[in-house]
């Protein structure tokens, strides 16, 4: 841990301490007292509490009435408006939560209840302004205020393509292959994420610089050492840019494949005949937010710096992203995805993977999200030394996500 990381920390820890005594003592008097609902003094130090503790707002006004809870921070990033919301709607006694910016601009109201604007202590509470909704990564409608740059802010504003093989992020899956004479039983890592490096306003929405790397390997689960078969690196940089529902990325990326040498080393594989497979490549892709529940995208590429040289360049992807509106015993949502590719080296034949399960998550706590779901693939090899193959699979997997 850096310096300035324990520094953060600890100033973190003595803004929080006051508030987290502050709540555990209205929650005690909440116990005291028992078939007694929690008080607005107890909801009031929960929350504050919440909001030192998981969201370093150690400065936000909170203000309660009658289970009402409106919440006055500085500028926030849209996205963690749902989480914030989700985390202090746990509280017991909470019956409807607004979020305000400082300013008092409206950004999201949820549940039941009034509907005034949120105010500080003491102060008059104005008529708030018209706002322009601003989706959040789930679909649903916030808004927010006009930003300051931010250098790497915490969350990016592309969301992750769940079908897509080649997103960077940390998984874990076992693969039935049907159809390789290689390799029967495979187990597939990817290890990688995107960081958001600078975020502004402007073409009307938001848009960011962000960096992208991620390796992907191919395991032989059926041989002794669980041979290493293939490797593929990938880094890329991605220009996002999200105004409403609608959100984009366009990269510039490097992808290369490697051999692993146990299975070099097998008697029935000529390693003088491989292929070094390895190129730059350009795409965009476009994504809207239906609602909260239903994403789709498309987009297309191209290849260069291509080696081999005769590999096709052009390529084509779309997809529709499902996941459900509510939580199931407060921690799991079910999810479903698919990803459809065309490339040109594949004469335009349509690479098809599916993803649906669940998505564990505790919005009070982290940000973090894991995925176990069941997959199917069919189409091109995605693993660039076998690219000329065809291959299908069934598989389940593991998949996390830090944003």
């Amino acid at each position: 841990m850096s310096v300035g990381s324990a520094g953060r920390r600890a100033r973190g820890l003595l803004y929080a301490t006051p508030l987290l005594l502050a709540g555990w003592t209205g929650l005690a008097h909440a116990q005291a007292i028992p078939g007694q609902a929690p008080d607005d003094s107890f909801i009031t130090g929960y929350a504050a509490a919440i909001l030192a503790r998981e969201f370093q707002l150690p400065n936000a006004a909170v203000v309660v009435d009658s289970g009402v809870v409106r919440v006055t921070a500085p500028l926030l990033d849209a996205r963690e408006v749902p989480r914030l919301q989700q985390a202090i709607g746990t509280i017991p006694g909470v019956s409807h939560v607004m979020v305000v910016e400082a300013e008092t601009q409206l950004i999201k109201e949820e549940g039941e209840g009034a509907e005034a604007p949120a105010v500080v202590a003491g102060e008059a509470a104005p008529t708030p302004e018209p706002v322009t909704p601003v989706p959040l990564a789930s679909g649903a409608a916030a808004t927010v205020d006009v930003q300051e740059p931010q250098i790497l802010a915490r969350s990016t504003l592309f969301d992750p393509l769940l079908a897509d093989r080649r997103w960077p992020h940390f998984s874990a899956s076992y693969q039935y292959y049907t159809n390789d004479p290689d390799v029967e039983h495979a187990g597939a890592t990817s290890f990688g994420e995107t960081f958001s490096l600078y975020r502004s306003e402007g073409l009307g929405g938001q848009w960011e610089i962000g960096f992208q790397a991620g390796v992907f390997a191919v395991f032989d689960l059926a041989s002794d050492s669980a041979d290493l078969i293939n490797a593929d690196y990938w880094v890329g940089i991605p220009f996002n840019y999200r105004r409403g529902n609608f959100s984009s990325t366009s990269r510039i990326y490097h992808q290369s494949s490697h051999l692993g040498d146990e299975y070099l080393l097998r008697e029935e594989v000529d390693g003088e005949n491989r292929v070094n497979v390895s190129y730059e490549a350009i795409d965009t892709i476009l994504s809207y937010d239906i609602n909260e529940s239903w994403r789709v995208y498309g987009g297309g590429g191209y290849l260069f710096h291509r080696e081999p040289a005769e590999l096709e360049p052009w390529m084509t992807q779309a997809g529709v992203e499902w996941r459900g509106s509510e939580l199931i015993s407060d921690t799991l949502r079910p999810i479903a995805a698919a990803d459809l590719q065309w490339r040109e080296e594949n004469e335009w034949n349509t690479d098809i993977a599916l993803r649906a399960g669940f998505q564990i998550e505790n919005s009070r706590l982290t940000s973090q999200t894991v995925q176990i779901t069941a997959e199917y693939y069919n189409g091109r090899n995605p693993n660039g030394q076998f690219y000329e193959r065809d291959l299908e699979y069934f598989g389940l997997g593991l998949h996390v996500y830090f944003d």
